[in-house]
């Protein structure tokens, strides 16, 4: 019987970690699992409490906090699974979960990477995500299929290719990473997830949602809340996206817009919100793009 990886990220959120353990405790065996959790340089070591909550737990704690591709990265090396399942310490499963993600990727083996129906924790009856569509890759827009509508039955049993996996939750085989490998560290926050799907299509494999499962996601419906680290990291990686997975003439034409259109208008959005001190995070992501080639690991953040 071909095995199952679960790989989970811990940063300052010892409680909500415990709960999603327990949750894979409930819906899985753990002799067809294993369990890893990665600690990405949290304040404090709760080891003791994640191992109660989850005895078979194989625990990795990294004193830097490596961000969402790093951590996830530092699990998969570790891993030994036929089967690698990606999720955020901030959901909660269901007991078809890993049959169902694995068997669609059994059926096909054109799939490489896939993502189940996601519904809002303390909003059961909403749909988060149930696919994306197609990128516009001159603007670096696209939206999700599915979001905030009524969850009715309407995605129970689709499967079907997709524009992009949701990061919450993405299964893929092992043996396919040693063609595509692992995310890009360089990104450490947003777009790491949607690179990676890109990065599998390069490959010839197509990029898949199912509504046949679902999980809970414990993401706020409303906006995030905006801060320095989002505001930089959002502004630098949709850049910095664009660069690594389009031509010279479409980050010329994307820049061209971004630096000249989309970028002022977030200005004039945080000037209204009398959010001054967000201003310069976006000039210094743009900044980064300037300056660094796409390539390139460093930050430009001091974390």
């Amino acid at each position: 019987m071909k095995r199952t990886s679960i790989i989970s990220v811990n940063f300052n959120q010892p409680a909500v970690t415990v709960d999603f353990l327990k949750s894979i405790q409930l819906h899985t065996n753990p002799t067809e699992v294993e369990l890893i959790l990665v600690d990405n340089g949290s304040a404090e070591d709760h080891y003791a409490d994640f191992l109660a909550a989850y005895p078979e737990l194989i625990y990795i704690r990294s004193e830097k906090n490596l961000g969402f591709a790093g951590g996830n990265n530092l699990g998969i090396k570790k891993a030994t699974g036929d089967y690698l399942l990606l999720l955020n310490n901030d959901t909660e499963i269901t007991a078809n979960l890993i049959s169902e993600l694995s068997s669609e990727l059994e059926r096909n083996p054109d799939i490489g990477l896939i993502s189940p129906l996601l519904l809002y924790y303390d909003a059961p009856e909403v749909i988060q995500y149930a696919g994306f569509s197609e990128m516009n890759y001159l603007t670096c827009r696209n939206s999700v299929i599915g979001g905030m509508e009524l969850n009715e039955g309407q995605y129970d049993g689709q499967s079907r290719e997709t524009a992009f996996c949701h990061g919450a939750a993405m299964m893929c085989r092992r043996a396919d990473l040693d063609t595509v490998g692992l995310m890009e560290d360089q990104f450490f926050l947003y777009y790491e997830e949607l690179d990676w799907c890109e990065k599998f299509r390069r490959a010839g494999k197509k990029i898949w949602f199912t509504g046949k499962t679902h999980i809970f996601h414990k993401e706020s419906m409303s906006v995030g809340k905006e801060s320095k680290i989002k505001t930089y990291f959002m502004t630098r990686n949709r850049m910095l996206f664009i660069r690594r997975n389009t031509g010279l003439l479409n980050t010329i034409l994307f820049s061209i817009y971004y630096i000249g259109l989309a970028c002022p208008k977030q200005v004039l959005v945080y000037l209204k919100k009398g959010r001054r001190d967000l201003i310069k995070w976006v000039f210094l992501g743009i900044s980064w793009n300037l300056n660094n080639s796409k390539d390139s690991t460093t930050l430009g953040f001091k974390i």
